[in-house]
């Protein structure tokens, strides 16, 4: 599976960058998040809970941030393991450019997942998977406008 999109944030790249690097900001934001912390300074675990149709999985497992180019974008690599469910993985490219005084979040991510997961069928499985995305940057476009105007 195969995302690509971007989100507009009514924000300086600096303060979007410091936020997609805030596990606490990002943990409010990542739909089903129960834990998200750092374990070196490019490698975070997280719990997540996900509902797929009506089923709910929960994985546990790392992610790895590379290729890191400060205040410009960064890979994320992530895996998780839902036991019986099976196991998802998957990689984002995440880019920030300028847009006046806002900044412009694209990302381009790929995503697998195998075990009784993937015999929900790929298409709930895509479907599910864009509607998390789209609430996500949706929840962190938010929270990131509402910590401007908090400070």
């Amino acid at each position: 599976m195969e995302f690509i999109g971007e989100e507009r944030i009514d924000a300086p790249r600096a303060i979007v960058w410091a936020a997609l690097n805030d596990p606490d900001l990002l943990k409010e934001c990542i739909p089903g998040c129960q834990s998200l912390e750092w374990t070196s300074e490019t490698e975070l675990t997280a719990t997540i809970k996900v509902k797929i149709g009506v089923l709910s999985f929960r994985f546990a497992g790392g992610i790895t941030l590379t290729d890191i180019v400060p205040m410009q974008s960064y890979i994320i690599h992530a895996e998780g393991k839902g036991g019986v469910a099976g196991f998802a993985k998957g990689a984002a490219v995440v880019s920030l450019l300028d847009d006046d005084e806002a900044t412009i979040l694209r990302y381009q991510s790929e995503a697998q997942v195998e075990g009784k997961i993937a015999q929900l069928g790929s298409n709930l499985i895509k479907s599910s998977a864009q509607q998390l995305a789209s609430r996500f940057f949706s929840d962190f476009s938010k929270a990131v406008t509402n910590r401007i105007s908090v400070e």
